[in-house]
């Protein structure tokens, strides 16, 4: 049993991992509000097209985001939209009940 708990919280952390940079949580975000092409979200973030395609195909390969083709484009959304949306929120909630303890960590904080 206790090894079925490790792995469980192994797999846990890979998720959370796939949230852990703010890009990728940018990208999130955006593709809450629909479907979106690279170039689109390059634009809205104002990052490089490779930066942007490589967070992307690390959200996909953690099933969190899809692509379709459109043409010669590559067309994203959520794949769990609601239960991604849930999870943000929850995320959000409990930071606003820890203040700036979060940002303040000396291991994970903003100065760290």
């Amino acid at each position: 049993m206790a090894i079925k708990e490790a792995e469980a919280l192994a797999v846990a952390g890979c998720l959370f991992h796939g949230f852990s940079d703010a890009s990728r949580l940018a990208i999130v975000r955006h593709l809450a509000l629909g479907e979106h092409r690279v170039v689109d979200l390059t634009e809205h973030l104002r990052l490089a097209q490779s930066t942007v395609s490589k967070h992307l195909a690390c959200l996909r390969d953690c099933g969190l985001v899809e692509s379709r083709a459109e043409g010669r484009a590559s067309v994203f959304s959520l794949s769990h939209p609601e239960a991604t949306m849930d999870l943000l929120s929850a995320a959000e909630r409990l930071l606003s009940l820890t203040g700036d303890a979060v940002a303040l960590c000396p291991t994970y904080g903003l100065d760290a």
